[in-house]
Parts: C-alpha cells; structure tokens; sequence
C-alpha cells in the first residue's frame, strides 16, 4: 500500500506535467492567434509529451489500486486529476482553435484580395 506521502508526490508530479502541458498549449493558442502555426504545433506537441507523462504517473497509481492497494485520498492528489483533466481538454479544444485559425487566414487572405 503507498503511503500518504507517495501518493501526494505522484499528485506534485501530475500537477507538474500537466501545468508544463498547460503553459506550452496556452503558448500554443497565443502563436496560432498570431498566425505562427509553426510555432502553435510545435507547443502543441511539447504539451502533448507533458500531459503523457502526467497520465503515465496517474496510470501509475491507478494500476496500483486496481491491484488491490489501498489508497488514502490526499488534496494534492485530487488537484493533480483536476489539472490533468482540464488540461487534456484544454489540448483538445486548443487543436480546434489552431484549425479555426487556420480558416480564418485563409479566408482574410480571399477578402484582401477582392479588394
């Protein structure tokens, strides 16, 4: 059975990851918006590895109670899955959002140019 401890270190480590993942898809979303979608894909992927590795440290602990652990529920730990969880849909709607404003060049280019 993990300790308190161990289970709100691998908390501390998924809110790592994933606030890494967060800051690099809000950078992301703020270089698309700019038209650097270079850029926007790149963060985009940089969050991707991040949020990885924060769902690798939550599968971690989940595989150990599906084993038969017991496990102390800690704040630190319920921060983590809070920040994984809108992160990863964060990425999601941040993919979205690249595309729209992929669109939206597209067809400010077309306008400009009927003029």
């Amino acid at each position: 059975m993990p300790s308190k401890e161990e289970i709100s270190m691998t908390g501390f480590e998924i809110v790592a990851y994933a606030g890494d993942a967060k800051t690099a898809v809000l950078q992301a979303l703020d270089a698309a918006q700019n038209g650097d979608f270079d850029k926007a894909e790149a963060k985009v992927k940089e969050a991707q590895n991040d949020i990885n590795d924060a769902h690798n440290a939550q599968t971690k602990i989940l595989s150990e109670e599906a084993g038969g652990a017991d496990m102390d529920v800690t704040f630190i730990m319920v921060h983590g899955q809070d920040t994984l969880m809108t992160t990863m849909l964060l990425i999601d709607e941040t993919k979205y959002f690249i595309d729209v404003f992929k669109r939206l060049k597209v067809l400010e280019k077309k306008v400009g140019e009927g003029k």
